[in-house]
């Protein structure tokens, strides 16, 4: 008998143990299948890894989070040691370990966007790295984690500081490249909606797949965006950070996470009143920012609204505050020298009456208040400031005269003689002499005669139209020593 249970033993152990291993494969199949559904499976080799880690990884399996602890000890010390592009490395590994950490893609955007990308001094690099941080993000970040608000608010963070701001000394590439990538993909001019959502010929079918695909932008949303706070320039950056922040709110942020969000949209919203229009650059081509004048109404709008949402946060109230102060102290200013002097007085009256404190006298004009507010961001007594000052406004002056916009340019001509009457008389009969300004006249003349260098000054085009505005002789003499400002033009 022994004999007999001996022969048939083993056999019965080995079929036991197949039928186990089938029972359990077939488990361990609902078991991946369920955790595929939702969303917390990813198996994926890493790539250009050492070979021992890649056998260890392989080896271990349900080990790889413990593989992922050791290598973000490994690249905290890289931190502290300033070695980011190893650091990056480790961190690109970490990232297909486990997608599921959002810190990890936050950190590994970061330090590319941030701190990889300063150690370059050419600014093509540069942009480079801030764009493969937007991507990381974009593209992976937010594929594996979906709900993560906080991968959406670095991305809008991004777009509105990094490349929005001029702290970085390679802040005009970025803004020239973005703009040359939105351009491709949507025109010269605002998006025509009608086609981004009904496209129709090959060509728009393109722009559209590219806009979803590489940029995984919505027309639909982009749309609804812009009719709640546009009109928005799409190929400048605060258009992109408030499109992200608003995709970061739909995701049932926490509070505190709804008002860092709400800040992106409202200092976004400010920038793009301040600088979200491109304007065409006479003197050196291309295109310059300038003042989107239209948004005014829509930023203060926002400003209202986040203020009214946030009655219940009141530690965030002053924050909000101080930000729409700010912004309402620019708008007359700006109105004013856009030569839009109805709405500039509207915009007056509501600083008066909601910021009464940021008025030196409760009687000052808004003429008063603009030569004002270009002599306190002057200095005031900074006769090198001043002078910048008033051979800025005398360019737009005498641009804008050659573009045929005669009333704008009258505008800066009076600003400018504001500014130069009172710098005088701030500086008194002592210091005329000492740090006093040249006649207006001369710098009049002097800007003239540095717009009509061919060299250096307009275009061709722009030089003639300015010489012929001003009654200027032909190119071929000298420019007289005093030239007529532009309210002396023809027609006025």
């Amino acid at each position: 008998m022994r004999i007999s249970e001996t022969k048939f033993y083993k056999p019965l152990l080995i079929g036991l143990a197949l039928l186990l291993l089938v029972g359990v494969s077939n488990v361990q199949k609902m078991l991946n299948v369920t955790r595929e559904k939702v969303g917390i499976t990813r198996i994926a080799p890493l790539e250009n890894a050492p070979p021992l880690l890649a056998f260890t990884t392989v080896a271990l399996g349900g080990f790889r989070g413990l593989i992922a602890n050791v290598l973000w000890m490994r690249a905290n010390d890289l931190q502290d040691q300033d070695k980011y592009f190893e650091m990056v490395q480790l961190a690109d590994w970490i990232t297909k370990l486990e997608p599921r950490i959002p810190m990890v893609w936050k950190y590994l955007a970061w330090n590319q966007a941030y701190n990889i990308s300063v150690k370059f001094p050419d600014p093509a690099e540069r942009w480079r790295w801030v764009n493969r941080g937007i991507s990381l993000l974009r593209d992976d970040g937010i594929r594996y984690n979906p709900e993560a608000t906080e991968l959406y608010w670095e991305i809008a963070w991004i777009y509105q500081h990094k490349m929005g701001q001029d702290l970085d000394d390679a802040q005009v590439f970025y803004k020239q490249s973005w703009t040359k990538e939105m351009t491709e993909v949507l025109g010269y001019t605002r998006p025509n909606y009608s086609e981004l959502l009904d496209p129709k010929t090959p060509e728009q079918i393109e722009r559209v797949r590219k806009l979803k695909t590489v940029y995984k932008l919505d027309p639909a949303k982009m749309k609804a965006l812009d009719d709640m706070y546009g009109p928005l320039e799409w190929r400048l950056p605060e258009a992109h950070a408030i499109y992200w922040a608003t995709e970061g709110l739909r995701h049932h942020p926490k509070n505190d996470e709804i008002v860092t969000f709400n800040r992106v949209i409202y200092q976004s919203m400010d920038m793009a009143f301040k600088r979200g229009a491109l304007i065409d650059d006479p003197v050196a081509g291309g295109f310059v920012l300038g003042p989107n004048l239209d948004m005014a109404d829509r930023a203060w709008a926002t400003y209202e609204g986040v203020l009214k949402g946030a009655t219940n946060d009141p530690p965030f109230l002053p924050t909000i505050k101080t930000g729409q102060k700010n912004f309402l102290a620019n708008v007359p200013y700006f109105m004013y020298l856009y030569n839009r002097n109805t709405e500039a007085k509207k915009w007056f009256d509501l600083l008066k009456k909601t910021y009464p404190e940021l008025l030196s006298d409760p009687s000052i004009t808004v003429e008063d208040y603009t030569a004002d507010k270009v002599m306190t961001e002057a200095g005031e007594s900074d006769r090198d400031k001043v002078v910048a000052i008033l051979n800025g406004m005398l360019v737009k002056a005498y641009v804008n005269l050659a573009a045929g916009e005669d009333d704008r340019a009258n505008n800066y001509q009076q600003i400018a003689r504001r500014v130069w009457e009172r710098f005088q008389k701030k500086i008194g009969p002592a210091g005329l002499k000492r740090v006093g300004l040249e006649p207006l006249e001369k710098l009049q003349a002097d800007m003239v005669k540095r717009l009509l260098d061919p060299q250096s000054g307009l275009s061709p085009e722009y030089s003639k139209t300015l010489r012929t505005r001003l009654k200027l002789p032909a190119a071929s003499t000298t420019p007289p020593a005093q030239a007529p400002p532009p309210a002396s033009a023809p027609g006025k």
